[in-house]
């Protein structure tokens, strides 16, 4: 699953949040490992590692933004670099993340 950001600016976590753990940054969580806060980010990020590719997401995606990789449109697919970068292998890396940050 990729979660690009056609909504700019639009975060709305809660209706996704009781449904999927891979959904990052929670609203509310301090993050030890520096990952950025929820209010410290643009856009909500998938975990490439946590997602299991339920599809639990999708229709529950308040602005529409969730799409299975196969099904990501032209136009948003830099923004899965970004997501992937947000929490690469389970561990949120800040030099990669910044390296991909859309400007």
């Amino acid at each position: 699953m990729s979660l690009p950001n056609p909504a700019s600016g639009s975060k709305t976590p809660p209706a996704l949040t009781p449904v999927v753990d891979c959904i990052h940054p929670k609203k509310n969580t301090t993050y030890h490992d520096g990952r950025p806060a929820f209010d410290d980010v643009p856009q909500l990020y998938i975990d490439p590692v946590e997602c299991i590719d339920c599809g639990a997401c999708v229709p529950v995606c308040p602005v529409s933004a969730i799409f299975a990789l196969d099904d990501l449109p032209e136009k948003w697919k830099q923004y899965t670099e970004l997501n992937e970068s947000y929490v690469k292998a389970g561990k949120f890396t800040p030099e990669e993340f910044a390296k991909h940050q859309v400007k």
